[in-house]
């Protein structure tokens, strides 16, 4: 279901919409266009989540390596 909605666009963007749309109408461009930035916007967001969850002290790398070196260990079978 659409919902009719009315906003106010700047002129070169409604050029862009005009030149890019080919055979859909504005509305399914400008819908398109939406959803492609709303996608990007999460990408953003998870990159910047994953940024600062990897972006650790060496304190805590320090943690991690020592867990991956037990890890390791399990795996090959030694003590």
């Amino acid at each position: 279901m659409r919902i009719s909605k009315s906003f106010t666009i700047e002129p070169d963007i409604s050029s862009y919409v005009d030149e890019t749309k080919g055979q859909r109408s504005a509305s399914d461009r400008v819908n398109e266009l939406l959803r492609l930035a709303m996608l990007q916007e999460q990408y953003d967001r998870l990159e910047a989540e994953a940024a600062e969850f990897f972006s650790g002290t060496p304190k805590d790398r320090a943690g991690t390596k020592a867990f991956q070196k037990a890890s390791l260990r399990t795996f090959v079978g030694r003590d």
